[in-house]
């Protein structure tokens, strides 16, 4: 069973939309995916309690219960999981035992500078607790291409790590899906928004097989 986890401390970066989307790329793929939110503010337990399709589990973990979580995922493991989602703010709310837990870490990122600095906590927790090489950044909300910002910030994010591809440009159809409890490729699985939720997902499961 892989571990993943999508986690910045920063709110507005579309994490728990573009987690949620990846969870069911990763299912449409053939993983049995549970996806677990770590996140206070429960966006992804909202999420799931919207959903009609199977396929995804999606279960709360309380901060109380963080110490438990090797537990959780041994449980998880056991029961045929494949792949497990975490979706979490970061090492600075208590959440260190999920990141450490994690196969690869998945920072969004908004092509901003505000963005870019909100985003250096988490990476300087990370980079502290030894996990550069499971560490990944994408960018996130970007506008449409082409587009002179969006190329400056990702140059400015791979000197900062491995940057994974594609970027995520900013399109209705990702506010859609997650307000009807779909990822994006349920809910316009030709559009341009789901190509790229599926090639983000691509790129994440090899680099997660090394």
């Amino acid at each position: 069973m892989r571990v993943m986890a999508v986690a910045v401390q920063k709110g507005g970066t579309g994490k728990t939309t573009l987690a949620a989307s990846l969870a069911v790329a990763a299912a449409e793929s053939g993983e049995r995916v549970v996806a677990y939110d770590l996140d206070p503010q429960g966006s992804l337990m909202a999420w799931g309690a919207l959903r009609r399709q199977n396929g995804i589990t999606v279960d709360r973990i309380q901060a109380w219960e963080i110490g438990q979580l090797p537990d959780i995922l041994d449980q998880t493991s056991e029961n045929g999981t494949t792949l497990v989602l975490i979706d979490t703010a970061g090492a600075a709310t208590g959440a260190t035992p999920a990141l450490r837990a994690a196969d690869l870490v998945l920072v969004p990122v908004r092509p901003s500078r505000l963005d870019l600095v909100a985003a250096r906590p988490t990476l300087q927790a990370l980079v502290g607790l030894g996990m550069r090489s499971r560490l990944a950044l994408v960018l996130n909300q970007c506008p449409p291409p082409p587009s002179a910002r969006t190329d400056a910030y990702a140059a400015q994010l791979r000197g900062l790590g491995v940057l994974a591809e594609p970027g995520i440009v900013q399109r209705v159809d990702h506010q859609d899906a997650v307000a009807a409890g779909l990822g994006v490729t349920e809910y316009a699985p030709q559009g341009q928004a789901a190509g790229e939720i599926r090639a983000l997902w691509g790129w994440i499961d090899a680099k997660m097989r090394g």
